[in-house]
């Protein structure tokens, strides 16, 4: 090491540290926070009313409204002020089913493991018919099927390839995952895609947008795809638009794909493989509006109480499982969270404010209106007047795995602060802090406007791989120990930005080089 390379390392190392020395921590509230939070913890009771009793909450149905009644009726009781569901802009419309129901009936019968896409149609009745397999490479394999449609129960593809399980669903960061989470440069380990790559899957969608277009005007009745899920599990999320007056899709269902496979494989010997379907489905557009689920404990701190600390995850699921891992464990977590500060009796500093966002599924819906309204506008370049407020806010939504850590978004400033708060929890395997950043969620509306927004490294368990988008995305699919770590933990860090003497320190932001986004609705 040369003696210039030493004498900077020496200097910013001695910077980390003054840094860390300087973050005071009130060790005795931790231990209270801990014994609350581990010893006490409501997260799975507000599970079961989240994933049994509430759900599922497609944005913009009437179960979501429903659900955020009961959430807001909730933080009321836990003590917390101005409970209310926010409404925001007109997201469009809501989408509920009602009935459904799917079999082979001949040459046998085999009731179907199945589930409507969202925002598709409905049939009228019960629909019965013989399967119509379709092999389409391309347009010109059109011409083989024109006129044959009217009325089929299409099965969309061929064949799918299903291999063995051979490793289990469920896995934890070794040590080893976490050093490489911590050292790796930002973007690695992602799915970097070569032009061809990206042409050859812009192709395939165009595709399969113009055979859903063929199918329509050749009058078919139902569409039947594969699940990209085994052993039963159903990846499935929207087969038409939730935009108010966009077009009604044909009735879509995902099958699993060992079942879509028999069928596929007895109409390839030219077997008649008859089918009944039934699907109800309602289109709701009595209220177009967006809600985000909003509650406050104040601020007692004369100087301090006007500045804000968040704690939110998304509260909308799809709707075929009932949004256990994505996204009611976020949800519980910021609601139990709340719950530990309100049984000590804390008195914070600045006002904590829970946020449980509306349509992060659409595209962050939620969480990107409410920054424009309250922080600031992407459009406009215009600063709001709650901007320079913003403490700190803190995310929770990859699953129900435990908090391992906390990815700093590529702020240099929070690493020593995250690394010292974290150090009472170091013996619950929570200790990493990264550089890195990560996405997918709805801290990147508060990142994108240079708004200090974070989001923990979680163990992953099965979320990948049976959960996300899936029919076993449910309550008995969560994990009850992580879920009460990973809240008591949240509480902490939302109390230690609450009670510290300055706000969380930003990323260098320039409002001007903010791009603007395509209108979502």
């Amino acid at each position: 090491m040369n003696r210039k390379f030493y004498s900077v390392f020496l200097i910013l190392l001695t910077l980390a540290l003054d840094l860390s020395a300087q973050e005071k921590i009130d060790y005795q509230m931790m231990q209270r926070i801990r014994q609350e939070g581990l010893q006490n913890s409501k997260v799975m009771e507000f599970m079961s009313y989240l994933c049994d009793v509430y759900a599922p909450r497609l944005a913009a149905s009437p179960q979501y409204r429903d659900a955020g009644k009961w959430a807001v009726n909730k933080l009321t009781e836990l003590g917390l002020e101005k409970a209310n569901m926010e409404p925001f802009n007109a997201l469009g419309r809501g989408w509920e089913l009602k009935k459904f129901y799917a079999a082979m009936t001949s040459p046998q019968y085999m009731p179907l493991i199945a589930y409507p896409k969202a925002w598709t149609a409905g049939t009228e009745g019960i629909i019965k018919g013989n399967a119509v397999l379709m092999d389409i490479k391309s347009e010109a394999d059109f011409a083989a099927y024109k006129g044959k449609l009217k009325g089929a129960i299409v099965l969309s593809r061929g064949e799918q390839p299903v291999a063995l399980g051979m490793e289990p669903d469920g896995r934890r960061n070794s040590d080893e995952d976490l050093k490489k989470i911590q050292m790796a440069p930002d973007g690695a380990g992602g799915r970097n895609f070569s032009p061809e790559q990206f042409a050859a899957m812009r192709a395939q969608r165009e595709l399969q947008q113009k055979v859903n277009t063929f199918l329509k005007e050749e009058g078919a009745a139902v569409i039947l795809e594969p699940s990209r899920g085994t052993d039963g599990t159903l990846f499935v999320q929207g087969g038409g638009s939730f935009r108010k007056n966009s077009d009604v899709p044909l009735p879509s269902v995902v099958v699993a794909v060992e079942q879509y496979n028999r069928l596929v494989r007895i109409a390839q010997k030219n077997i008649p493989v008859s089918l009944e379907l039934e699907i109800k489905s309602n289109y709701v557009d009595t209220d177009t509006l967006g809600y985000n689920i909003i509650a406050e404990i104040p601020g007692t701190d004369k100087k301090l109480k006007d500045e804000l600390v968040i704690v939110g995850g998304h509260f909308d699921t799809w709707h075929s499982g009932t949004g256990g891992t994505d996204n009611s464990a976020g949800s519980a977590i910021a609601m139990e969270a709340v719950r530990i500060l309100k049984a000590l009796d804390v008195k914070p500093r600045r006002t904590i404010r829970v946020a449980l966002w509306d349509a992060e599924e659409e595209g962050l819906i939620g969480s990107r209106t409410y920054v424009k309204n309250h922080f600031f506008d992407a459009e406009k370049k215009e600063k709001k007047p709650e901007y320079d407020k913003l403490a700190a806010y803190f995310n929770y939504d990859n699953g129900s795995g435990k908090i391992r850590g906390i990815y700093a978004q590529g702020n240099f400033e929070v690493m020593p602060i995250f690394e010292e708060w974290l150090k009472p929890f170091n013996d619950l395997g929570a200790a990493t802090v990264t550089l890195r950043t990560t996405g997918g969620t709805d801290h990147l509306s508060f990142d994108g406007a240079g708004l200090p927004g974070f989001q923990f490294i979680q163990d992953p368990l099965e979320y990948d791989t049976r959960t996300h988008h899936s029919n076993m995305d449910v309550y008995d699919h969560t994990s009850r120990a992580d879920l009460i770590q990973s809240a008591t933990i949240m509480a902490a860090f939302v109390y230690n930005a609450a009670m510290r003497d300055q706000k969380l320190p930003r990323k260098y932001f320039d409002p001007s080089a903010v791009p603007q986004r395509r209108p979502q609705f």
